[in-house]
């Protein structure tokens, strides 16, 4: 005889299976509100009661507010669908005969070339401007319209008066590029790190009541082991502050930094990491790091400085690529690379933009970027955004450069570890010889032993150029020996 389905269904609410999974559900909802949305609002009450919460306040530069006056500036913009004569100026460059012969022959340098010159072109194969567009009329046009109009902008810091509508403009497009509730500008890429990884450590600091944390109310902070200098170095500063402790897995390791995570009994807990690596080319495992994010609910940062503009189909970057942008919580990046300008940033929350500027000491006592950079990265994000064949040109010699070595790149930084640094310096002196600009990589930058070649593919390189190039690298390293 089958029961009715209500007298089923009441007799499963009360049953003791279910009013166990009830329990363990809203533990682990109680849980979760001790997070890091809460630990952040209970750090920013903290800082409000000592009355120490930095403020930013746009001077307005625009004749209309900056977001209203965003359209017709866009419609100013002059934009292209095909590489144009002066694009290749990203990637053409001389250096002066005695330039040369000092690089040849190894002899350290100052930058100093005096009295009248020959000249030496290079193609160049070293640089971080991978869509060209620091190269830009229309990106240089809006830069020197605005330093005409409002010259370098108000020279202070931003929590001062160095703050303007063009400042708010770019953070506001900044933010919607990486699917985020806000963003805060800094002068630098390297800053943005730093400003960061402190304002983690003051969390604990706070919520300790301006006390040493102890062990279990420090912030755990998990890196990379090939994370950038600007990370490695901001965390060193928090762990000054006796506020973090660090872990650092082994690169890419997801099941090292699995390991770690469960033997760790701090709540709080961060993971932090490039998501394209600098000095090898690699990519983040974005798809793992995001289920290891819901095993062990930790904030997840990452460093997208040469992901940015690349990665995407909206340029969105690496989180974009593997559709997890939900997932990171924070996103660093910088303007000095496909967005061809200077400067660095941070995408968050509201609540994080507002720690960040109130603790994160590189941010606060450095002076704002140039009005005419902020107009200039802008414009840069406008014609990324509308030049999508840039975007497609790069990622076309990225395949180039996989069909003529069979060398399986992930990006466009190529990393071609030859061993040590005779060996580097040789093959970069004979690329130079070629006529091709590529730095040899050497210690401290990278461990002793792993010497490479780091190259650099950009939109505005042609299949020929990578012909040329491949054929100038075969004289002097085996590409079999580096697969």
């Amino acid at each position: 005889m089958c029961l009715h389905p209500n007298v089923e269904l009441k007799a499963l609410l009360y049953s003791p299976i279910f009013q166990s999974s009830l329990l363990c559900f809203e533990f682990a909802q109680l849980e979760m509100m001790r997070s890091w949305d809460h630990w952040v609002e209970e750090s920013l009450q903290k800082l409000q009661h000592l009355q120490l919460v930095g403020s930013l306040r746009p001077i307005h530069l625009h004749s209309a507010p900056a977001l209203e006056a965003q359209k017709p500036i866009e419609d100013e913009f002059n934009v292209f669908d095909e590489l144009q004569p002066w694009d290749r100026s990203a990637v053409q460059v001389q250096i002066t005969e005695a330039t040369f012969q000092k690089w040849v022959h190894d002899i350290p340098s100052s930058g100093d070339d005096d009295g009248i010159q020959s000249f030496k072109k290079l193609l160049l194969f070293s640089a971080n401007d991978y869509l060209g567009l620091g190269s830009h009329p229309t990106i240089g046009k809006a830069a020197a319209k605005v330093a005409l109009e409002h010259g370098m902008g108000p020279r202070s810091s931003a929590l001062i008066c160095g703050y303007t509508d063009y400042h708010r403009l770019l953070e506001s497009c900044l933010a919607d590029l990486k699917e985020k509730e806000d963003c805060l500008l800094c002068p630098t890429g390297f800053a943005a790190n730093t400003s960061l990884m402190v304002a983690l450590g003051s969390v604990g600091t706070l919520l300790a009541a301006g006390k040493t944390p102890s062990p279990d109310e420090k912030i755990a902070i998990f890196s990379d082991a090939l994370n950038h200098a600007s990370i490695i170095d901001g965390i060193r500063i928090a762990d000054k502050q006796k506020s973090v402790q660090i872990f650092v897995y082994r690169h890419c390791d997801m099941n090292h930094l699995d390991a770690l995570l469960s033997s760790c009994k701090i709540m709080k807990k961060v993971v932090v990491t490039d998501s394209v690596f600098s000095m090898d080319g690699d990519v983040a495992p974005m798809v793992e790091l995001v289920k290891l994010r819901k095993e062990h609910d930790f904030l997840l940062v990452i460093d997208d400085a040469h992901g940015t503009l690349i990665f995407g189909k909206n340029g969105g970057g690496v989180a974009e690529e593997f559709n997890c942008e939900r997932d990171v919580d924070i996103c660093v990046g910088t303007l000095s690379k496909a967005v061809g300008c200077q400067g660095g940033f941070i995408a968050c929350s509201k609540k994080w933009k507002q720690l960040i500027q109130s603790r994160g000491r590189s941010f606060i006592f450095s002076t704002a970027t140039p009005v005419p950079i902020a107009a200039a990265a802008h414009a840069a994000l406008i014609v990324a955004r509308k030049e999508t064949w840039r975007r497609r040109a790069i990622w076309n010699r990225v395949e180039d450069f996989r069909a003529l070595t069979g060398i399986p790149i992930k990006s466009s930084i190529i990393s071609l570890v030859v061993g040590s640094e005779e060996k580097a310096l040789q093959a970069s002196q004979s690329l130079l010889k070629y006529g091709f600009h590529v730095t040899a990589i050497r210690p401290p930058t990278v461990p002793p032993n792993s010497c490479r070649l780091r190259v650099t593919l950009s939109a505005m390189h042609t299949r020929h150029d990578i012909e040329k190039l491949v054929d100038a690298l075969s004289r002097c390293i085996n590409f079999q020996e580096l697969m």
